[in-house]
């Protein structure tokens, strides 16, 4: 008997102990045709109703008790693989997955990737594929990665032809895009009919909108990063375009077949070619560059180089030419350690430059803002239920106001060149993804942020520590000149800022197809963009937090209801952020080749709040999404005393990007092999706008008096797009492959409104309101191809 009884206990300890024992599952996934890595791949482990995806660079890693398991790997629009694997030790298992073959009508995902969609902590995310933004209709035939954003709930801009985009009520300037992890400070061409992203280079995108994981920071509204793709490592290939207006290139092979491979696309636009023909002297053209090399030095490393290089150039009439743009270059080295310690160290350099040129006064004006940025992350696969990413980058910055050059010796000004600046920016953080329970998981992370304005050769002294005062009498703000000015070393620190920014977010599910989602996080931006885009000469200028300006302060909360119910999903969420020290520039405010951007700026706050609604059709012929957002976004610069007025009274008035109501339908029906038809509607608040309420005579002079700020707005915004895709040779896989993309933009010719002037008709000598719309219907043709 007791022989029996220690035989069981043996036994008992033995089948524990091979329970508790572990071994780490890891590798690459790879696409099998180009051998390029693939991020967002799912790995899932259906014994376990358990699994992972893989990160930026492919790899994967999860650590399992030992026994024999069955895993699929999946993605969207590849096939998906299973392996039934004996896990004992540590095993590296990489993977190749093929494009899905054009002989199934559907791609079926298994209810294990819905159930990891619902249960991920991560929300606020707008995720679009390459080939889904490749079909959707937008102006002038030219795929567009930011307009595609926008049809999805919480983006918006500011209108046709506008720069930018706006997140959930924020500022263009709120939004830190990244590609290859490299700072972009402007994400459009032809300001706003274009954008910065050449579609054939893009392996990857995703925009935050909130709970934005702490490695991220530096700006408060949201986090746009964009990966391009590696190369082709197996053969030579090439993809293009030719449009109306734009024509694009990509070449891509092996330096090394299997080890290494470059890329290398460009683009430009053509159309100001045509323009004499109709004795147009305008000129308005843009032009790109992408280029990346990769090389797999062994199985634990990969080094990686990128670059980009874009200007635009635009010139009005011999009056003023603009030329800006963005480059950058950028060495990253992944390491991995083990099967559990993954790390990506980053150089890279970024500059965004800024010229203009008025003829009319003779004298050019130059400005710009570079840094450089080393960052280090490391990525720690704990377990099955835990994985860490901890992080450290520090940005030296170059802030250039401006350079004045006279461009005739009679010009009668002087070169000049403006008070450059200095900072120093650094982060650190640590965050985490933690599975609690079937039911609950969560994201909980900390990043610190420090900010220092370096020494520079002149700064200003002003009377009471005050570069702007308030002038009863006139009722209007003043500039005050300064008393003094001192210089100090480009070694010292004149101002500095520390936070901490904690980012937390968590899931619920309900069922496996069911989640409730809430997430919070607190963001310190200390760059500042000042910008007067209703100039006739548009004008961006970037300053750092100091002495003078304060860094903004971005607070936001989040929660949302999640479902997926077969080839359908649903996506339901509320936010409510708040922005403190935003910045306005008072009233007659001067920007171009000022020295002293602290004599124009009042510091006030910002509030935006609204529901978003995201109802999707995900499998099938016909795929696509009804998006429809309810938002306010206002903001407030009150006075700085009793007696001051500050902005429209101190009273919260409509951000100039506020959109009330943002609908839009957008849809993709496979007609057949051949045949795809796009279509998208859009229906828009139109833009608030202050409008002239009077006007009174003084001294012989009819002088407008105006509403209160954005009190008003502009025309209900509604527009139809359609477009069909034809190939010619769908089934065809090697050697030159085509299509035809014909799209149609504005479809029923509604004239939109930019902007509403107001203006005396020297006719019939009255006010007339005078409606300025850019594009009617905007018939386009483009011609694809690869080979």
């Amino acid at each position: 008997m007791k022989k029996f009884i220690l035989l069981s206990v043996f036994s008992v300890l033995a089948f524990a102990k091979a329970h508790s024992q572990k071994a780490t599952l890891s590798g690459t996934i790879t696409e099998e045709a180009s051998g390029e890595t693939m991020l967002n791949v799912n790995v899932i482990i259906t014994d376990l109703q358990t699994g992972t995806i893989t990160n930026e660079y492919g790899y994967y890693s999860i650590t399992l008790p030992v026994g024999t398991y069955n895993i699929q790997f999946t993605s969207i629009g590849y096939a998906t693989i299973e392996r039934r694997i004996l896990l004992e030790e540590n095993l590296k298992l990489n993977i190749s997955l093929k494009e899905q073959g054009e002989e199934l009508d559907a791609i079926i995902l298994t209810n294990d990737v819905e159930k990891l969609s619902t249960k991920s902590p991560q929300m606020s995310v707008n995720a679009l594929s390459i080939e889904t933004i490749k079909k959707i209709p937008v102006v002038l035939g030219e795929t567009d990665l930011i307009k595609s954003l926008t049809l999805l709930p919480g983006v918006t801009n500011a209108g046709e032809g506008a720069s930018g985009f706006n997140v959930r009520g924020g500022a263009a300037d709120q939004n830190l895009v990244l590609l290859d992890e490299a700072t972009l400070y402007g994400s459009d061409h032809l300001f706003g009919f274009f954008s910065v992203f050449n579609p054939d280079a893009i392996k990857d995108l995703k925009l935050y909108k909130g709970g934005i994981p702490a490695r991220y920071g530096g700006r408060v509204s949201s986090v746009l990063d964009i990966y391009q793709r590696d190369g082709n490592k197996n053969k030579l290939s090439g993809t293009g375009g030719i449009g109306l207006v734009a024509s694009r290139l990509l070449l891509e092979g092996p330096i090394i077949k299997e080890k290494a491979s470059f890329l290398i696309g460009g683009r430009s636009s053509y159309a100001h070619l045509f323009l004499p023909l109709f004795d147009v002297d305008n000129v308005a053209y843009f032009y790109d560059l992408n280029a990346k090399a990769s090389f797999n030095l062994d199985d634990s490393n990969r080094l990686y180089m990128s670059s980009y290089f874009g200007r635009d150039v635009f010139n009005v009439d011999n009056l003023f030419s603009n030329t800006f743009g963005n480059s950058f270059v950028n060495l990253r080295w992944n390491h991995l350690f083990n099967d559990k310690w993954f790390s990506n160290a980053s150089l890279i350099y970024s500059d965004y430059n800024y010229g203009l040129e008025l003829d009319f006064v003779e004298f050019t004006f130059d400005s710009g803002i570079s840094n450089l940025n080393a960052k280090y992350d490391l990525t720690h696969f704990v377990n099955d239920k835990v994985k860490m990413r901890y992080g450290i980058n520090t940005i030296y910055y170059e802030f250039d106001p401006g350079k004045i050059k006279p461009t005739s010796s009679t010009s009668g000004i002087n070169e000049r060149q403006l008070v450059k600046k200095y900072a120093w920016e650094n982060g650190i953080y640590a965050d985490g993804e933690f599975t609690l329970s079937d039911k609950i998981n969560i994201n909980a992370g900390l990043r610190i942020s420090s900010f220092n304005r370096l020494g520079q050769e002149s700064l200003n002294i002003y009377e009471n520590n005050e570069a702007l005062s308030y002038n009863e009498e006139l009722e209007i703000y003043e500039s005050e000149d300064a008393v003094d000015t001192f210089s100090s070393s480009r070694s010292e620190t004149l101002e500095s800022f520390i936070n901490l920014e904690p980012r937390f977010s968590i899931a619920y599910s309900i069922d496996d197809d069911t989640s409730i989602k809430a997430s919070y996080q607190r963001i310190n931006q200390y760059i500042h963009l000042i910008s007067n885009t209703n100039a006739p000469t548009p004008f961006d200028l970037y300053a750092p937090s100091g002495t003078f300006i304060k860094p903004q302060k971005g607070n936001q909360v989040a929660a949302g209801f999640f479902k997926n119910i077969g080839d359908y999903s649903i996506e339901t969420e509320v936010f409510y952020k708040t922005v403190k020290n935003r910045l306005d520039y008072i009233d007659g405010a001067d920007l171009i080749a000022n020295d002293a951007v602290e004599q124009i700026l009042l510091e006030g706050e910002a509030r935006a709040y609204g529901l978003e609604f995201l109802f999707r059709k995900n499998e099938g012929k016909l795929q696509g999404w009804i998006a429809y957002t309810l938002s306010k976004s206002e903001q407030r610069t009150p006075g700085r005393t009793a007696v001051e007025p500050g902005i429209n009274n101190g009273e919260w008035y409509n951000a100039a990007w506020d959109k009330t109501h943002d609908l839009t339908i957008t849809a993709n029906y496979d007609l057949n092999k051949k045949w795809d038809l796009g279509a998208n509607f859009t229906l828009q608040t139109g833009q608030p706008v202050t409008y002239p309420n009077g006007q009174y005579e003084f001294n012989g002079l009819f002088v407008p008096t105006f509403e209160s700020r954005n009190s008003s707005r502009l025309p209900i915004i509604h527009r139809l797009d359609f477009s069909a895709t034809y190939t010619p040779q769908p089934n065809k896989k090697k050697g030159w492959q085509s299509s035809w993309v014909f799209s149609l933009y504005n479809a029923y010719n509604r004239r939109n409104a930019v902007s509403i002037s107001f203006a005396e008709n020297e006719d019939t000598d009255r006010n007339e309101a005078t409606r300025l719309s850019i594009f009617g219907v905007v018939p386009a043709v483009t011609y694809n191809f690869k080979f």
